[in-house]
């Protein structure tokens, strides 16, 4: 891309497009564009041209979307039903979108099919953009490493995290990584109508996540095993954490232990140069979100 071109990133202020953001920067000759609910608070860069708004706001959204020759979309919904109004705008305006889909998407099933409520929204969302017209391309992630910030009251209130299957493997993604591809996705050629399935290098159950961190922080923190209805019941009581997700989430553990053992991808190394990031790397990138 050339100094003339502009990119959107929706979900600017999120784990995930703040890199975006950052990296585009970094890297790139790019002129960038956020979207933001609170442009005030959004704590972005002077170079970035940060404009008021959200998916839910069509007006705001098409004004964002003037002169754009690239969008990065991350999905903030439990389900995909204003996604034919936002996939409609983004094509009105520009003939490039990276989705940051779920991991959760499986291949070969219909939105329909798919057998988590996370890959059904995600995979309406890819079908539209698939069907419309746009050049794209969808991001897969495995979880998330921020997922893990969810244990942080309790590692500052003592030395064990409380949870249910803490059996259950992750390869768990650091979200630089998630933003390189993405980046790269927007900004170079060979990425469109590509699938990218990322993962970390790793696999680590929950209490192997949990003893990883009382390593980076130098403190003994354990894993302690709660049944399904009492790590249930602290999660609705947990007012930082949505009730809507609390039964999905915990549906979702149950799934991945009866699954296969997550498979690891090179992905992140083949698109970008570089291997992805261990989870340690995470914690050291984030260790004074621990304390």
């Amino acid at each position: 891309m050339t100094a003339k071109n502009t990119i959107l990133v929706i979900g600017a202020t999120g784990n995930v497009g703040r890199q975006v953001v950052s990296q585009l920067i970094a890297v790139t000759t790019c002129k960038v564009r956020a979207l933001a609910r609170n442009p005030a608070a959004a704590g972005l860069s002077d170079d970035v041209d940060v404009r008021q708004g959200d998916l839910a706001d069509p007006t705001a959204l098409e004004a964002a979307l003037e002169g754009v020759d690239a969008v990065f979309l991350m999905w903030p919904f439990h389900s995909a039903d204003p996604a034919a109004t936002v996939v409609d705008a983004i094509k009105r305006h520009t003939p490039r979108v990276v989705f940051l889909s779920s991991g959760a998407v499986q291949d070969g099933l219909t939105p329909e099919q798919q057998p988590h409520p996370v890959g059904q929204s995600h995979g309406h969302v890819e079908h539209l953009i698939a069907q419309s017209g746009l050049a794209w391309t969808h991001l897969r992630p495995s979880t998330f490493a921020t997922n893990t910030l969810w244990w942080a009251d309790q590692i500052r209130a003592g030395d064990m995290v409380q949870g249910a299957y803490g059996a259950v493997p992750m390869a768990l993604l650091h979200e630089a990584d998630i933003a390189a591809v993405a980046v790269r996705s927007l900004t170079q050629d060979g990425h469109v109508h590509a699938v990218h399935h990322l993962t970390g290098p790793e696999v680590l159950t929950q209490a192997e996540q949990v003893r990883t961190i009382g390593e980076m922080l130098g403190r003994p923190l354990q894993w302690q095993e709660l049944s399904r209805e009492k790590a249930r019941q602290r999660l609705l009581a947990d007012d930082n954490f949505p009730d809507p997700f609390v039964d999905p989430l915990l549906d979702g553990y149950a799934d991945m232990l009866a699954a296969p053992r997550p498979s690891i991808t090179s992905t992140v190394e083949t698109v970008t140069g570089t291997p992805a990031r261990t989870y340690r790397q995470w914690v050291a990138d984030h260790a004074a979100d621990f304390v």
